[in-house]
């Protein structure tokens, strides 16, 4: 069989996986926020019904993923494998969703770089010849990820200006073998990546060389530049962590110009008080579910680099003063 391998760490997909469907679901503040029309629905408020935050999240969630499969129009039993991650301990809102959506299951675990490690094993999936439908998924809520990575959100505890704001929502699209819509090309495996922060108030800085490390490696593997890109968008490295991977990025050659974006800093905007923008597993995947998304099915954007970005900590690991890794997992979308 001929290697889909292309120099260290990319794949290229022989036969790339179509993007059939994809759906997304905000709390109230991504709702207000600058790309509120790209969304595909909004809850009120941060519980919409449900006891617990926790909850709340695998609700989106499930909802979430139900949108891809109502959208793509095929039914369920036809979806080979649904894969999906949050942050939660033991992917808790994937699980609880899974237990509702009754597919073959696959859990991930990327942190906030789920989103596009998911897309890219998805694709293996399909590409490889496992499955014709891979159903994706990825969560986080904002008041679930304080409690466990931080302090109780009643506690009102006064934020760092390097901190972010995690992300309510969720974020799904469903792959396909066949039919129509944007490709999923290539693929960009990171390495973890640490450089010794131990903020975890400053996960930007702590995630920024894996980001600039993968895209790197992706240029070299592919013989490419930023300019071979329409939009190049890391996954939330914030306001603090892009201009920190730019820099270094145009240390080590590579120019990213006006390419280079960032979720985190798209979502919300400078009178939502975020400090540094938004992070989380649903930073990433509702920008590129909703807005990304809709550009690339417009002809706005022909090739798209979604570079999700995951600070690899525990709340354990930061309570025994270890540092904190950084991932990044890239993958290529283009209309």
């Amino acid at each position: 069989m001929d290697s889909k391998r292309a120099g260290n760490q990319t794949v290229v997909f022989g036969s790339p996986p179509v993007i059939l469907a994809s759906y997304s679901v905000v709390g109230p503040k991504e709702g207000q926020g600058p790309l509120g029309k790209t969304f595909n629905k909004i809850w009120k408020d941060q519980l919409n019904g449900e006891k617990s935050w926790e909850l709340a999240e695998s609700k989106m969630l499930q909802e979430a993923l139900q949108g891809s499969i109502d959208e793509a129009g095929i039914t369920k039993d036809r979806i080979d494998f649904m894969l999906a991650g949050d942050l939660l301990n033991q992917i808790v809102s994937s699980n609880f969703a899974a237990r509702q959506i009754a597919l073959p299951f696959i859990g991930v675990y990327g942190a906030c770089s789920t989103m596009a490690l998911s897309i890219a094993l998805g694709s293996m999936l399909i590409d490889g010849g496992f499955a014709e439908y891979v159903l994706i998924g990825v969560s986080s809520h904002h008041d679930t990820a304080e409690r466990q990575f931080r302090a109780p959100t009643e506690q009102g505890n006064q934020r760092a200006m390097s901190a972010q704001w995690t992300v309510t929502g969720a974020g799904s699209v469903l792959l396909g073998k066949q039919g129509v819509g944007p490709r999923v090309t290539a693929a960009t495996i990171g390495r973890v990546i640490d450089y010794g922060e131990t903020d975890a108030n400053n996960m930007g800085s702590a995630m920024a060389p894996a980001v600039a490390d993968t895209i790197l490696n992706h240029f070299q593997d592919l013989k490419r530049t930023a300019q071979d890109y329409d939009h190049i968008a890391s996954g939330d490295l914030g306001t603090v962590g892009i201009a920190l991977a730019a820099e270094v990025l145009k240390q080590s050659g590579s120019d990213m110009g006006t390419v280079f974006t960032d979720c985190g800093i798209r979502i919300f905007d400078s009178t939502q008080d975020v400090h540094a923008g938004g992070s989380g597993c649903a930073c990433s995947s509702v920008v590129f579910a909703g807005d990304l998304m809709q550009r690339l099915k417009a002809g706005e954007l022909k090739r798209v680099m979604l570079v999700g970005s995951g600070a690899l900590h525990s709340p354990t690991s930061a309570l025994q003063g270890e540092s904190i890794p950084g991932i990044g997992h890239a993958v290529v979308i283009e209309a």
